[in-house]
């Protein structure tokens, strides 16, 4: 079960009514009375992804035995808004370098990312609402305290937000096995770098929004990185070269 669920119809109510970020909602299929309807209206007001599941799923999810037909998973740490990721590139004067995360779903792979974007100097992280963890605690675990300095940006369309920044003069490249070198790409300026799921790398339609994409130098004999590591990889490469243009300066 999840370390970041609760469960029960007043409690859930209560999650929303309180402030907390609900980053899923699992309801019994088929349950229509007040409470419920009250509950949809809350998750609909939020912007929280409504899963509707059997009995026995939930049943198989819940520790309390007492669900009520409704188990919620809460975000462990607040989310920031795309603006609060500009923002931050703005109080440190630099082109906004910013990490875009096309259905990561393993909690592990995410804490690692906030680690990398920490670490790289990256000004925050956007993930979609739909399709992807959220910040559980076991992510923050794996951020290894990164968490609390990289500001994480949950939005309703991925594509819709790469837009938005295309307009505001970012372009983007993402990682894919059949790019460019990417050694050969100038990968300065204001940049958002894209990484796919895990299982299925990114999608045809963020893909097209990209303005590159590069591949990394595989001589080995398997044909992949883990997403974590490909992002750690790309990062790194703009990092070197941001550095080399003097965008920013090596500590």
């Amino acid at each position: 079960m999840n370390e970041n669920a609760i469960e029960g119809r007043n409690v859930v109510i209560e999650a929303f009514r309180g402030g907390k970020t609900v980053d899923k909602l699992y309801l019994q299929d088929g349950l229509k009375d007040y409470t419920i309807s009250t509950i949809l209206r809350e998750a609909k007001k939020h912007g929280t992804y409504v899963n509707f599941v059997s009995k026995d799923r939930l049943d198989t999810m819940s520790e309390t035995g007492k669900h009520q037909g409704v188990i919620a998973i809460v975000a462990a740490y607040e989310y920031a808004s795309v603006e609060d990721i500009l923002e931050k590139a703005r109080q440190k004067n630099e082109p906004p370098f910013v990490f875009i995360l096309d259905g990561i779903e393993d909690p592990h792979n995410l804490g690692a990312i906030i680690r990398t974007a920490n670490l790289s100097g990256a000004h925050g992280v956007i993930i979609p609402k739909h399709r992807a963890v959220g910040l559980t605690a076991a992510v923050a675990r794996a951020s290894a305290g990164a968490i609390n300095y990289t500001p994480v940006a949950k939005v309703t369309n991925i594509n819709k937000t790469m837009q938005e920044l295309k307009d505001a003069g970012m372009w983007f490249v993402c990682a894919d096995m059949g790019g460019e070198k990417m050694y050969n790409i100038d990968l300065t300026g204001s940049i958002g770098l894209v990484i796919g799921n895990e299982g299925d790398g990114v999608s045809e339609s963020v893909k097209k929004n990209c303005d590159f994409i590069a591949s990394i130098p595989m001589n080995g004999d398997i044909d992949s990185l883990n997403a974590s590591v490909a992002c750690g990889v790309l990062a790194y490469e703009i990092v070197r070269q941001r550095i080399a243009k003097g965008a920013i300066y090596e500590k």
